[in-house]
């Protein structure tokens, strides 16, 4: 099981320096991944960098850890301009970028973008298929319900070929993200609790199974807060993800009221206490 941190952006603001000394602790302690979470627009939203901009930052100041926006509201941003993006991002980082997308459940976000909050579903399916097609080809056509490209591309396109994607969802998906998970996805991020999993997991598999998909193939992704109300069981639940047979673990230090160098203090503190690891 690969385990990552998330980003602490929303406590550590804009303490720039704090961003990159965490990032490269996190690099230097093994963890695996650097998550960041995304929004564009809402009415409260709180701090909250844009995190694509951000991992560009970050990617200059690291050398090996994966780069994931977890998750990008991919229906209210134009699909060729994530392309462009996320392929520079990918160049930039060497190949260390896992994108993280979903649809979001906030009707005012897509009001303020200009995009049909009714049609996200469809939008998000149609968009990911763009994607991999404008990331690993240097001319496209595609005619879609909300995309026509006649001979276009972009240039530079990514190292990874396509950049893997992943997809958030709710604790108990809907049918149709079930389906977009298990149809498209190289992974998904878990919000159930390991009691719900299972169910989840197997509807996902199956709709893999009739998508001609082995569901082994689809990561999966918990995360676990090491500090605030449950920081006394975070090892246990560390313990619980492992024994499912999970592929991926974020671990994360907000919420308990740290300041910046606590952050860092707590993320090498965990470090040593992981278990299994």
């Amino acid at each position: 099981m690969k385990i990552g941190v998330s980003l602490p952006v929303r406590e550590m603001a804009d303490d720039l320096e704090s961003v990159v000394a965490f990032a490269r602790l996190a690099e230097k302690l093994g963890f695996t991944h650097l998550r960041i979470p995304d929004q564009v627009i809402r009415s409260d939203s709180g701090y909250l960098p844009e995190p694509l901009t951000l991992m560009s930052y970050i990617a200059a100041a690291t050398t090996r850890i994966e780069l994931v926006p977890s998750v990008v509201v991919l229906p209210v941003r134009q699909t060729a301009l994530v392309a462009r993006q996320t392929a520079q991002l990918d160049r930039l980082s060497q190949g260390r970028l896992r994108l993280g997308i979903g649809v979001g459940a906030d009707a005012a976000e897509y009001e303020a973008m200009g995009v049909d909050f009714h049609t996200r579903g469809r939008r998000c399916d149609e968009q990911i298929e763009v994607l991999r097609k404008l990331w690993c080809n240097p001319s496209i056509r595609f005619a879609g319900d909300f995309h026509n490209l006649d001979g276009v591309g972009i240039n530079p396109r990514p190292v990874q070929q396509p950049i893997p994607i992943w997809i958030g969802a709710k604790a108990e998906p809907v049918k149709s993200v079930i389906n977009r998970i298990g149809r498209q996805a190289d992974g998904w991020f878990v919000l159930a609790t390991p009691e719900q999993y299972p169910a989840v997991s197997d509807a996902i598999g199956e709709a893999a199974r009739e998508a001609g998909r082995d569901p082994a193939t689809i990561g999966t992704e918990a995360g676990v807060a090491v500090v605030g109300p449950r920081e006394a069981e975070w090892q246990d639940r560390v313990r619980n993800w492992r024994a499912t047979g999970l592929t991926h673990l974020c671990l994360r230090t907000l919420g308990g009221g740290l300041d910046n160098q606590g952050h860092l203090d707590k993320l090498e503190e965990i470090a040593e206490r992981i278990p299994g690891r």
